[in-house]
């Protein structure tokens, strides 16, 4: 029976999957351990969202690619589930923008989707709203809550300049919340001390410590399958077989965009001298 005392919570994770590693999928796990631990929460659900080509990220192989691999290594998950709509669009879609859109798709889905004019309603009062609400109250107004599942690399990338605009940053922690899972040594919870504006929202953040120690990146295994070397126990083995047949990661897919500027940059660059 479902306890009506917790909140439902999504897990929306971003990023490139380039490829999706075992550890992508071990985030879920860990973060839906821990959220649940608490008593306050029950995750209903996962999705993983590809990053669009237009990203343009050094070695970031297509996105046709990248999804059919992220499906490959899901199919047995059950309750995670891989999201396209980021990766078809035609320009890079900041991260906020992605978490905004899931949102609305879950209320459509919560609302009832016959409903058409209820939902373009509340989805055109929440793109409306000049300011935003603590993700507490954000959550028991709908019902629902989103947050973002992402690894310590990327909280502490909120720190590079120009990477992040201050207003999404202050929109993903403040309103909807995030899961950090800790990894490698990593210590977010200093980065959060030394950093004002995520002191400020400190209690949307659910720091998660990964005690087994798993270092499995992405970037590892594309410099392993360029060597010729086995990835093996590393990525699920539909997704090591998807790899072989369509010849992916070579020494030439590496330099893909090793020229070209990160999206991030040139958008907000732009912006800054306009």
């Amino acid at each position: 029976m479902e306890n009506p005392s917790t909140s439902k919570v999504v897990l929306l994770a971003c990023g490139s999957f380039n490829p999706i590693t075992n550890m992508h999928l071990r985030m879920f796990e860990l973060a839906r351990d821990h959220l649940e631990d608490t008593g306050q929460y029950s995750v209903i659900k996962g999705i993983i969202s590809p990053v669009g080509d237009a990203y343009e990220k050094k070695g970031l192989i297509e996105a046709c690619h990248r999804v059919e691999m992220a499906r490959l290594a899901t199919e047995s998950a059950g309750w995670i589930t891989v999201d396209s709509w980021e990766c078809q669009q035609s320009e890079w879609m900041e991260t906020v923008k992605v978490v905004r859109h899931h949102y609305e798709e879950l209320l459509a889905a919560e609302y009832n989707k016959d409903d058409v004019d209820t939902v373009q309603y509340a989805k055109k009062r929440r793109i409306e709203e000049n300011s935003f609400e603590s993700s507490d109250h954000h959550r028991k107004r709908d019902g629902l809550q989103l947050m973002l599942l992402c690894g310590a690399d990327v909280l502490e990338s909120f720190g590079i300049p120009k990477l992040w605009k201050n207003e999404d940053i202050d929109e993903i922690v403040g309103r909807y919340g995030v899961v950090c899972i800790t990894r490698g040594g990593g210590d977010p919870q200093k980065f959060i001390n030394q950093s004002d504006d995520l002191w400020k929202y400190r209690k949307n953040i659910h720091i998660v410590h990964e005690w087994v120690s798993n270092d499995i990146s992405a970037t590892h295994v594309r410099r392993a399958l360029r060597r010729g070397r086995s990835v093996r126990y590393l990525l699920p083995d539909n997704v090591i077989r998807y790899i072989q047949e369509h010849s992916l990661y070579s020494a030439e897919s590496e330099q893909k965009n090793a020229h070209v500027i990160l999206a991030p940059y040139q958008r907000y660059s732009d912006a800054s001298t306009s």
